[in-house]
């Protein structure tokens, strides 16, 4: 998410940092970072991203930048430094952690956004996050299964980034297939969707089922896509 020259990444896993630099963007510009639960694909750049902040090699970062996540990442952090010493600290000063509270519509200020957040059903520190700027909102499932709550918190936004990890034929527990995913559209009358997190039994979903039951625009996401709101 990006807003008056304020980069904003939403979880940070394994290429992304990759994907970041063929988008035009440095290490450097990222401002911020929300990690929405502690699952390897979600945050298994951080290793890299801190790693690179102990070296000068075509990377000098002076400006600090802060990282959001649920309770419990401290602890996390502290078992990668035991794993991976002072090679993933960034210097004194440059990162700061911020624990968010596992409460509903938790709400805070992040640059220009602002955001909120709330638990959801897949692992117990798992947050969807909504952010708000220039009367636009913008809605991150994360990871979940089917709950009200990703419902209510998504409530008439402009965007709602969901999660389609399960297909019609093969679902696992935590985690949204097409049915669902239209029930949820439909109840929180968000005016667009993009559905995210394929596998390869999920990555081409009826769209034609879900267009049918819902009147939005619906995004299959791709690497290195951009969409303006």
């Amino acid at each position: 998410m990006e807003a008056e020259n304020f980069n904003f990444l939403l979880d940070c896993g394994p290429g992304v940092l990759k994907q970041l630099l063929k988008s035009g963007l440095k290490l450097e510009d990222i401002s911020a970072i929300f990690i929405s639960h502690f699952h390897p694909d979600h945050l298994s750049d951080l290793i890299p991203l801190f790693f690179a902040t102990r070296y000068n090699l075509g990377y000098l970062r002076r400006e600090s930048f802060t990282l959001y996540a649920g309770e419990g990442f401290l602890f996390f952090y502290q078992k990668l430094k035991e794993a991976f010493g002072v090679w993933v600290e960034p210097p004194e000063g440059l990162l700061n952690i911020v624990e968010l509270p596992l409460v509903k519509n938790y709400s805070f200020i992040v640059g220009p956004f602002k955001a909120n957040t709330t638990p959801v059903k897949h692992n117990p520190e798992s947050l969807a996050l909504k952010l708000e700027y220039n009367g636009k909102i913008l809605v991150y499932s994360g990871d979940t299964g089917f709950c009200e709550e990703i419902i209510e918190f998504s409530k008439g936004a402009d965007l709602l980034i969901l999660e389609c990890s399960n297909s019609e034929k093969l679902a696992v527990e935590h985690h949204l297939g097409p049915n669902e995913i239209v029930y949820i559209a439909k109840k929180s009358q968000v005016k667009n969707l993009v559905l995210s997190h394929f596998y390869p039994h999920s990555e081409n979903p009826d769209l034609k089922n879900i267009k049918k039951n819902f009147r939005g625009k619906v995004i299959l996401a791709e690497d290195l896509m951009v969409i303006n709101l």
